[in-house]
């Protein structure tokens, strides 16, 4: 690929990324065009459909989560603590995209691979929290990924409003470890 074409995609890829973590996978074509100043022939010279575009932010967003999941999961530090910095990283990323209907297809194949992954990686980090007594035990570790999936995979989801404030408060572990 040349270098202004891949100069140009990745204008392409770091507006719909900067549109889609907003407001969700309803940002037009038109819009992420005109926010990586492009015209909107270039964008689908490099993305023939909306759904092309949407396949290759997700997929690259997952891997990206995958790997921060790993390296926040191989640190020396509480389990808890693991899962707040997952929460605090997930707030910069379109993650609403994983919730959104596909619009044509099946999506792209790495998708469900990438999602049991990370899915196995949180019921791990969730059951070390559990252990170690800083999270609730009285839920199970697929329901918790399931309850932040629900906090981190919205437009405009952050660390600390009320939703992902309230959900962590009530998924951690009371004084006496109950």
């Amino acid at each position: 690929m040349r270098a202004d074409a891949r100069r140009n995609r990745g204008l392409i890829v770091a507006a719909a990324l900067e549109l889609f973590t907003e407001r969700g996978p309803e940002a037009s074509m038109e819009e992420i065009a005109r926010t990586a100043g492009l015209g909107v022939g270039t964008l689908y010279r490099h993305f023939p459909d909306r759904r092309a575009l949407l396949d290759e932010i997700t997929v690259d967003t997952l891997r990206r989560l995958l790997e921060a999941g790993r390296d926040f999961a191989a640190r020396p530090i509480p389990r808890w603590q693991v899962l707040l910095l997952i929460v605090e990283h997930c707030a910069g990323l379109p993650l609403a995209l994983l919730k959104s209907p596909p619009e044509s297809g099946a999506g792209h194949p790495e998708v469900p691979r990438l999602v049991d992954a990370l899915t196995a990686l949180y019921t791990q980090i969730a059951e070390g929290a559990q252990r170690e007594g800083t999270m609730r035990p009285d839920i199970a570790p697929e329901e918790i990924v399931g309850l932040l999936n629900v906090a981190v995979c919205r437009p405009g989801a952050r660390p600390d409003d009320p939703l992902t404030t309230v959900l962590l408060d009530g998924l951690k572990a009371a004084p006496d470890g109950s």
